[in-house]
C-alpha cells in the first residue's frame, strides 16, 4: 500500500507522483519507440494520425478542461495551422521555422476570437466558435489564391535533420516527439502560476477576481495557447493527408475534438490523450462491427455519428469523469487494496455560494 504525504509546497507540484510512475511512463515511451520497428506502413500511418489528434485534444484541453470554456470550432485551428504549414513551406521556409509559424499565426487567430468573446461564456461562446469555424471553412474554399479553394492545396514534402518525413518511420517519431514536447510543456504549465490561474478561473470567476486574478488575461492567454496548440497539431496533420481541401476541416471534427477532452476527463492531460485514442479507433471498430450487423441496419447513413453520440451518453450517465476518473478508480484500488471502499469514490453535489455571481 502507497500513501503520498505532502511534507512541503512544491510536493504538489511534481513531474510524477513517485518513481514508480516516472518508470511506468518511461516504460510507455520506451515501448513506443520500439514498436515501429516491428510495424507495418499502414499501422504507423494509423499511430501517427492518433499521435496528431492526442496533441489537437491537448490544446482543446487546454481551453475546455482546464479553463471551463466551451468551444465548437477548434476544427478552424486545426485548418489554419495546416494550411500555413503548406503556405510556409511553399514560400520556402524550413521545417523548423514554419512548424512554430503556423502554430503562431493559429494562437493569433485564437487571440482575435477571444479577446471579444471574454465577455461571454457557455452556450453563447459555443455559438460564437461554432460561428467562427463556419466562417473560416468559407474563407478557406473560397480564397483560392491561398489555400487553392475547394480544389485543394498539396502540401510540399519535408525533411527534418536529413530525414524524409513523406516517409512511415520518420514521420512516426516526429509525430511522437512533438507529442511528448507538447505535453511536457503544458505539464509544466499547470505548475506554474498562469496554469493554476487557469483552474481558478474555471472553478470560480468571482473568486479569481477576488484573488486579484485578471480573469479577462487569463481567458484570452487560454484561447490563444489552445489554438496555438490545435494549430500545431494542423501544421503536423498537414504532412500526414498530404493534399488539403475544407471537406477535412468541418464542424464533425470539432465535435470529435469535444469528445476527445468529455470522454477522456475534463481537466486531466491523461484525460485528453486517453479521449483522443479512443475516438480514433472508433472509427475502425465501427467498420469492422458493420460486418456482423444485419445488412439493413450496416448500410444506415450516420452510423458514426449515432455511435459517437451513444458513447458521450453512456459516459455522461455512468461515468461523468471519464476515462481519467476510471483510471483514477483502478490506481486507487490497486494502491489501497484490501482497505478499498466502493464509498470513496461516491459522487456528492457540490455547490458554492460564489457561483451565482459568475
Amino acid at each position: 500500500m502507497r500513501f503520498d504525504y505532502h511534507i512541503r509546497y512544491r510536493d504538489r507540484f511534481p513531474l510524477f507522483r513517485n518513481p514508480l510512475e516516472r518508470g511506468l511512463y518511461l516504460g510507455l515511451l520506451a515501448l513506443l519507440c520500439v514498436v515501429p520497428f516491428a510495424a507495418t506502413p499502414f499501422i504507423l500511418g494509423e499511430m501517427s494520425y492518433v499521435f496528431i489528434l492526442c496533441i489537437a485534444s491537448l490544446g482543446l484541453m487546454t481551453l475546455a478542461g482546464f479553463t471551463g470554456q466551451v468551444s465548437l470550432g477548434h476544427a478552424a485551428f486545426v485548418a489554419i495551422g495546416a494550411y500555413a504549414q503548406a503556405w510556409f513551406l511553399g514560400k520556402g521556409l524550413p521545417l523548423a521555422m514554419s512548424l512554430p509559424a503556423a502554430a503562431g499565426v493559429s494562437a493569433l487567430a485564437g487571440l482575435l476570437v477571444g479577446i471579444p468573446a471574454i465577455r461571454i461564456s457557455g452556450l453563447y461562446l459555443a455559438m460564437v466558435t461554432l460561428a467562427f469555424s463556419i466562417i473560416v471553412e468559407q474563407v478557406i474554399g473560397r480564397w483560392s489564391s491561398v489555400t487553392g479553394g475547394f480544389t485543394g492545396l498539396p502540401v510540399p514534402d519535408a525533411r527534418l535533420l536529413g530525414l524524409d518525413l513523406g516517409k512511415p518511420l520518420p514521420f512516426y517519431f516526429f509525430c511522437l516527439g512533438v507529442l511528448v514536447l507538447v505535453i511536457l510543456a503544458l505539464r509544466n504549465l499547470l505548475r506554474s502560476g498562469l496554469g493554476r490561474g487557469f483552474i481558478g478561473v474555471r472553478e470560480s470567476e468571482a473568486a479569481s477576481y477576488a484573488l486579484g486574478i485578471s480573469v479577462d488575461r487569463v481567458k484570452a492567454t487560454a484561447f490563444a495557447l489552445s489554438a496555438g496548440i490545435t494549430g500545431l497539431a494542423g501544421a503536423v496533420l498537414a504532412h500526414h493527408l498530404k493534399y488539403l481541401t475544407p471537406d477535412g476541416f468541418t464542424l464533425l471534427l470539432s465535435l470529435e475534438l469535444v469528445l476527445m477532452v468529455v470522454i477522456g476527463g475534463l481537466g486531466s492531460l491523461r484525460g485528453a490523450v486517453l479521449g483522443a485514442i479512443l475516438i480514433s479507433m472508433l472509427p475502425a471498430a465501427i467498420s469492422r462491427a458493420k460486418t456482423f450487423l444485419p445488412e439493413s441496419v450496416a448500410k444506415q447513413f450516420g452510423m458514426e455519428i449515432f455511435t459517437f453520440g451513444l458513447v458521450l451518453a453512456l459516459f455522461v450517465l455512468f461515468e461523468p469523469t471519464g476515462l481519467n476518473g476510471r483510471w483514477l478508480k483502478v490506481r486507487a484500488f490497486l494502491e489501497s487494496f484490501p482497505l478499498y471502499r466502493k464509498d470513496t469514490f461516491k459522487r456528492n453535489k457540490r455547490y458554492m455560494k460564489s457561483e451565482r455571481y459568475r
